[in-house]
């Protein structure tokens, strides 16, 4: 048995090499925007190592701000929707949007993943410190904007 987890962690660390964490890009993304009030984005799993797996509302710390992140998986893509907010505990609104995906199966969120792949039309490029990684927009966002 040690054998095949060995063999897992090679072929894990052989696909993700060079690959930058999804936290990484988040963070990126949002000093890259001056710390926006507010923004939400696709980003394909392929292009990052998923370090985030399982969290689905939390905070996020990035310079002077606080984040509060609404993130769920939708194949082929992760959705990270961002809002500028003071630090709260979001245990429990973890827990209960992590069980409503559990419930339904993750049926919708594939079907927004497949729906987002026709719907995208805006990318922009994070710059990270593994290179750059394309991010997706269903419209483009006005940086100034407060909603």
């Amino acid at each position: 048995m040690k054998n095949i987890g060995q063999t897992r962690h090679i072929f894990y660390n052989f696909y993700n090499v060079g690959k930058p964490r999804a936290s990484e890009v988040l963070t990126s993304y949002i000093e890259q925007c001056s710390e926006p009030p507010w923004t939400s984005y696709f980003i394909k799993y392929s292009s990052i190592v998923d370090d985030q797996w399982g969290k689905s509302h939390f905070n996020w710390k990035v310079g002077a701000s606080n984040y509060h992140i609404l993130r769920t998986g939708c194949f082929p893509y992760i959705k990270y929707h961002c809002t500028k907010r003071s630090h709260q505990n979001l245990d429990i609104d973890d827990i209960f949007f992590r069980g409503i995906k559990v419930l339904n199966l993750g049926l919708p969120c594939l079907a927004y993943g497949l729906a987002a792949i026709y719907l995208i039309k805006h990318t922009e490029v994070v710059k990270t410190n593994k290179g750059n990684i394309k991010i997706y927009f269903l419209y483009p966002e006005d940086k100034g904007s407060l909603y």
